[in-house]
């Protein structure tokens, strides 16, 4: 499978078919006034195929955040694509346990270094 890399700064075509994967595109926090740009730029993309977001450098996500995440999941499962997450801090991670979406929202290669281990490597659905 290939993936393809988001930058914000130029206008990235996807052959049809492929999976996306979204890099640097949410920096530090996940947070409200944040959200909305993550939506924009992402929702296109969970329209039209797979899309893992990368968290690696998200280190703080709020109750937008959470939802912005929320949000693409839904989009993506009413267009018969995936959306799921990877590189996810260990921070992160235990805020998206409590609220239960680890179960829906890891990819296979979901952060290792975490304390949750392998928990946090299941697929999307």
């Amino acid at each position: 499978m290939t993936t393809t890399v988001l930058d914000l700064t130029a206008t990235t075509m996807f052959p049809a078919g492929e999976q996306a994967e979204v890099n640097e595109l949410v920096k530090g926090q996940l947070v409200r006034g944040e959200d909305a740009r993550l939506l924009e730029q992402v929702e296109p993309l969970v329209r039209e195929r797979n899309v893992t977001l990368d968290l690696a450098g998200v280190e703080r996500i709020d109750a937008a955040g959470i939802t912005a995440l929320v949000a693409l999941y839904r989009i993506a499962r009413e267009s018969g694509h995936r959306f799921s997450v990877t590189n996810v801090s260990a921070r992160v991670g235990q805020i998206l346990a409590v609220v239960g979406l680890d179960r829906f929202l890891y990819s296979h290669n979901a952060d290792q270094s975490s304390q949750y281990g392998p928990r946090m490597q299941r697929a999307a659905a």
